[in-house]
């Protein structure tokens, strides 16, 4: 039970609610060690890159100094060995994008698929923030896009989940959307923002995506780590033979009734085509896909999803 004159946190959420999420961040990691039934060192998945490297300085070859940093201009020039010395850079940025459009304020077991992605968003936003990394958001509704540069501070942090509490809620099954921004928009945001070596989460349901969304994520994963979050809800895979509803945009709406055959097989693979795409693209580039669903609690699914014990 819901108590009165507070929101229902499986239909919006508040900053609140999101703050309280950081102790379950703990569970997780993003940096490139994995545990070895985490879903980021699957076969089709590629391996996380981590931080990158900057350049120290060049010094003369030392005995049991690794052969493989031998700088072979500069050794032939001067006729002795010489090595480069790199230092791990000191953190690496994140960028999440969060889907909050219309298609998203849809959920039939426990929450809207909106608050599975706010509240994954805010757990993967916590943990990478503790790992010492800038952490940065583009936040997306149907008519919106905020852009919140990475930056290393708890203040940036804080503004990310306000940014991302605000568009949740937002969301309301009466209001009226003349246009809604394709899942291009924030991506081509992030491709102007993204630099070599940044940690790209995408969570959404993938709607409104074509063959420029490929090309983009592509693009990004060339020289950037690129996870997806395919969050979908269980009517959209398998519909009950009972399952009566109607859906609505705010300006239009339609009857789903799972009893009419035409209407179940077209809720189906639409969903279906969403996630298949996304899964095709760990196919054939090898950007790991964690698919999330609306029914179940959002953490215990990242767990499982990472291999971590005591997940549920």
């Amino acid at each position: 039970m819901v108590a009165k004159g507070t929101s229902d946190p499986r239909i919006h959420v508040d900053l609140a609610h999101l703050r309280r999420l950081a102790g379950g961040a703990r569970n997780i990691s993003f940096l490139p060690r994995q545990p070895a039934r985490s879903a980021l060192n699957g076969r089709h998945a590629s391996r996380l890159r981590g931080r990158g490297l900057n350049f120290e300085e060049l010094r003369n070859y030392q005995v049991g100094d690794d052969p493989r940093t031998i700088d072979w201009k500069v050794t032939a020039r001067t006729g002795e060995p010489y090595v480069r010395v790199y230092t791990e850079e000191r953190d690496r940025p994140a960028l999440l994008l969060v889907d909050q459009r219309m298609t998203m304020f849809y959920g039939t077991q426990m929450n809207m698929k909106s608050v599975t992605a706010a509240e994954a968003a805010a757990l993967a936003a916590f943990r990478i923030r503790a790992q010492g990394d800038r952490v940065g958001g583009i936040v997306f509704t149907d008519d919106h896009i905020a852009e919140l540069r990475p930056k290393a501070s708890n203040a940036a942090l804080n503004r990310l989940l306000s940014v991302i509490a605000g568009a949740n809620s937002a969301l309301n099954a009466e209001r009226t959307v003349a246009r809604t921004l394709s899942l291009n928009d924030p991506l081509e945001a992030a491709a102007r923002i993204a630099t070599t070596g940044m940690l790209i989460l995408v969570f959404s349901d993938f709607a409104e995506t074509d063959d420029r969304t490929e090309r983009l994520i592509r693009q990004l994963s060339l020289h950037n780590d690129v996870i997806l979050f395919p969050i979908t809800d269980p009517t959209g895979l398998k519909l009950p033979d009972d399952f009566r509803i109607v859906a609505s945009d705010g300006d239009l709406q339609v009857e789903l009734d799972g009893r009419e055959t035409a209407t179940t097989r077209s809720v189906q693979e639409i969903v279906s085509a969403r996630l298949g795409r996304a899964i095709g693209w760990t196919r054939k580039y090898g950007i790991p896909v964690l698919p999330l669903t609306c029914d179940r609690e959002t953490l215990p699914q990242i767990m499982d999803l990472m291999g971590v014990r005591g997940a549920r």
